[in-house]
């Protein structure tokens, strides 16, 4: 075969097409289809430079057709593809939020979220533990999820834990637990205490978020990690978030160890002290 000929001009750029998309696979570009192998018999093969530009028209015209049926058969790209990095803190759910736009009360959030059936919680709940205190509260506990007594009872810290919270509020703080609000980041009790999954924080958030925004708290203090690293969108460990001020969508943010930790290890109760007076310096309270 003479080195230009269009049989050995159509092999070069066959040949240069197959080293550059290896080259770009190379890269880290995916998305090639892998093309089924055809062999053209001789009596196809081109004759002439006429024969050779219409054959190269038809090959576009079948990898176009073929690269088509490719995408209409592909699965569609999951949503974590698509995210780019600034919309990892943006909300879970938009279409929730959409629904909850002319919520304007507590009480309205509430009829809501009705029986709530939006993520697994709901299978081995005994209670929605929306919530409770003062609508219009300066301070704003949040923290993870209810337990046993709080499924028992509706609302949130009335177990041990919440019992050493009481303590904070009235003995600490000289204040009940009328004149804040006290929440958690998930509205139902996770099985047997476990963490709450990252999607079971992600279809209670939006409710989460509107009771921030019709309370308006001048200062949430955030009760351990999950409410802290929830709200603030920080895996940093909350050993080393406490005790420095953060914010929440312009709202003073103040994380602090979850009083079920304080259980365990009751010399840290010191380092939340610190943390308080921090609070109650800021509203002017101490």
């Amino acid at each position: 075969m003479a080195a230009d000929s269009p049989h050995a001009r159509l092999a070069q750029i066959t040949h240069s097409l197959y080293a550059y998309a290896k080259e770009l696979q190379a890269g880290g570009v995916e998305g090639f289809p892998s093309a089924p192998s055809v062999t053209l018999p001789p009596s196809s093969m081109p004759s002439s430079d006429q024969d050779l530009s219409g054959s190269i028209a038809d090959s576009r015209v079948e990898m176009v057709e073929y690269q088509s049926q490719q995408a209409a058969d592909a699965p569609a790209p999951t949503t974590a593809f698509l995210a780019s990095a600034s919309d990892a803190a943006a909300p879970t759910a938009p279409a929730e939020e959409a629904s909850l736009a002319g919520v304007q009360t507590l009480a309205e959030l509430r009829t809501e979220i009705g029986d709530c059936q939006r993520c697994r919680l709901c299978e081995r709940r005994n209670t929605i533990v929306f919530g409770v205190g003062n609508p219009d509260a300066e301070i704003m506990f949040i923290g993870e999820g209810p337990g046993y007594e709080e499924d028992k009872q509706g609302e949130p810290f009335v177990g041990r834990a919440g019992q050493l919270l009481t303590q904070i509020i009235t003995k600490g703080m000289q204040m009940q637990r009328s004149d804040v609000y006290i929440a958690n980041v998930v509205k139902c009790r996770p099985p047997e205490n476990r963490n709450p999954e990252p999607d079971e924080i992600a279809a209670c958030e939006p409710f989460l978020a509107k009771q921030l925004e019709i309370i308006r708290p001048r200062v949430i203090i955030a009760l351990g990690k999950f409410a802290a690293q929830t709200l603030l969108k920080d895996k940093t460990p909350i050993t080393r978030l406490r005790g420095k001020w953060q914010s929440y969508h312009g709202i003073k943010l103040m994380p602090t160890l979850h009083p079920a930790y304080l259980l365990r290890n009751p010399k840290d109760k010191r380092l939340v002290w610190e943390d308080i007076k921090a609070v109650l310096r800021e509203i002017g309270r101490l």
